[in-house]
């Protein structure tokens, strides 16, 4: 390539016309008109989902706490959208420094709040691994519900 070639390639290139930016900004327009609408539907349900998963995961860390220490967990629903797990250590039945998590659904889900039925609504995990009884933590928000239930046999699971 010769320096006369070079300066014809160089003469050659060119930007972006005015028509070519605005279809461009024009398409991404239409497209995120049609697109952030089905986002912020489709944004409830997977808080829903999530603050479910969460309360599962939760309950089931307070079951392999019991079992790997051989002690008891209880877990306590003080408010509509927090609960606590108090797992006792020492086995002295009282609340000692670091023995106590609590836990806020509505700081990463914030429409969402439960309500807990059953015969006991404080679920209870033993050493073995089971549960005083059987507790049902229905959690709900604008999309809908998902009820975690803890059966006496400790099992935890989301339906």
């Amino acid at each position: 390539m010769n320096i006369r070639e070079a300066k014809c390639m160089l003469r050659d290139i060119r930007g972006f016309s005015i028509g070519e930016l605005m279809t461009v900004v024009s398409v991404v327009g239409i497209l995120s008109a049609v697109g952030v609408p089905s986002f912020l539907s489709f944004q409830p349900g997977m808080r829903l989902n999530g603050a479910a998963r969460e309360v599962l995961g939760k309950l089931m860390w307070a079951r392999a706490q019991a079992v790997q220490n051989n002690n008891t967990s209880v877990v306590t629903f003080p408010t509509d959208h927090t609960f606590q797990i108090f797992n006792d250590a020492n086995g002295n039945g009282s609340a000692d420094a670091n023995e106590i998590t609590m836990i806020d659904l509505q700081t990463d889900y914030s429409d969402v709040v439960f309500t807990v039925s059953g015969s006991s609504s404080t679920p209870t995990f033993n050493g073995r691994g089971t549960a005083n009884s059987d507790t049902t933590v229905t959690i709900t928000n604008p999309s809908g519900s998902k009820i975690v239930t803890i059966s006496p046999t400790g099992n935890v699971k989301i339906s």
